[in-house]
């Protein structure tokens, strides 16, 4: 008897049109980069369904999308990206099959105004693409958290609340972090707080939390500097007396080695732009608290600077 009232009430359920109703809210969001679905899926919690389309730990400058990846863009509901021309092949992929109501929401671009977008060693102005990677800088992913927010709350205006709700615990965990890295910052000798990354990934981080780029080893074109850009890099680290140079999985480069061998440097191959580490920490906040670890430890600060920060996931 309890089984078949069990059943009844299931099928009354499914079949009562504000449940349906209910059910057809739920949101298909498609992303891009491993950051940027992880702040999605906090700030959507179990209102959304995600798919993020570039897997973690893959170049996301180089990725071409596959045919699977059309039909995830096909059926969301909102496309975010970053922008800045980080995915074009994604976004020109998400132009053909979108629906037609579908926005494709570019965070960057909505965040940063054109004459703030910053060209460098790995970007330069002449090439016509500026460098994308906004959300080191905690500031402007508190604004990507925001614009997320605004969007999930436009297409399902039902649950706004909840979505505000979730944007507020999430960025109160951001404004820890990025307190955090300006504490962390402050225990690194002022005369050591200069970066050497192979790819130039902190190029908003860096101003934010008085830092100094120095140089970026990879070219505008992705390949392996030239011999000369090399003895450059060599001659300007043991001038400036830099202790370590930054590297990473996703850009693997015997370069790199050779660099830190002829200069002195350390070489540390450890940090992340945009592959979210493994768990417990698997989160956009655990990756910038390992980034920031490692940096600090390496230029003569406190590696457990950031130790007390929250990394796990609202959804946890």
């Amino acid at each position: 008897m309890g089984r078949l009232f069990i059943l009844f009430a299931i099928f009354v359920l499914i079949t009562n049109p504000a449940f349906a109703k209910e059910a057809k809210k739920t949101l298909h969001i498609a992303t891009t980069v491993p950051p940027i679905t992880n702040i999605v899926e906090n700030i959507g919690g179990s209102l959304i369904t995600v798919t993020g389309i570039v897997p973690n730990g893959t170049d996301s400058h180089t990725f071409e999308p596959v045919p699977t990846d059309a039909k995830t863009l096909a059926q969301a509901d909102i496309i975010f990206v970053n922008g800045m021309s980080l995915e074009l092949p994604t976004i020109k992929l998400a132009e053909k099959v979108k629906k037609t109501g579908t926005p494709i929401v570019r965070l960057a671009d909505e965040t940063l105004p054109e004459d703030e977008w910053q060209y460098d060693f790995s970007f330069p102005r002449e090439y016509g693409y500026p460098n994308p990677h906004l959300w080191p800088n905690i500031a402007l992913a508190i604004r990507y958290a925001e614009i997320i927010r605004d969007q999930l709350a436009e297409h399902d205006p039902q649950h706004a609340d909840l979505y505000a709700a979730n944007a507020s615990n999430y960025i109160a965990k951001l404004a820890q972090l990025d307190r955090a890295i300006f504490a962390c910052i402050g225990t690194i000798p002022e005369s050591n707080r200069k970066l050497i990354t192979y790819h130039d990934s902190f190029a908003y981080f860096a101003p934010r939390y008085g830092m100094e780029i120095i140089a970026a080893i990879q070219p505008a074109s992705f390949t392996e500097p030239g011999p000369r850009d090399i003895v450059h890099i060599i001659e300007q680290i043991k001038r400036e007396k830099i202790p370590a140079i930054f590297g990473s999985e996703v850009f693997p480069s015997k370069i790199m080695e050779q660099i830190a061998r002829e200069s002195g440097a350390r070489f540390v191959d450890d940090l992340s732009d945009d592959e979210l580490p493994e768990t417990p920490n698997h989160s956009f906040i655990g990756m910038m608290v390992n980034n920031i670890a490692i940096m600090a430890e390496a230029l003569g600060g406190d590696a457990a600077c950031a130790s007390h920060v929250d990394t796990s996931n609202l959804n946890d």
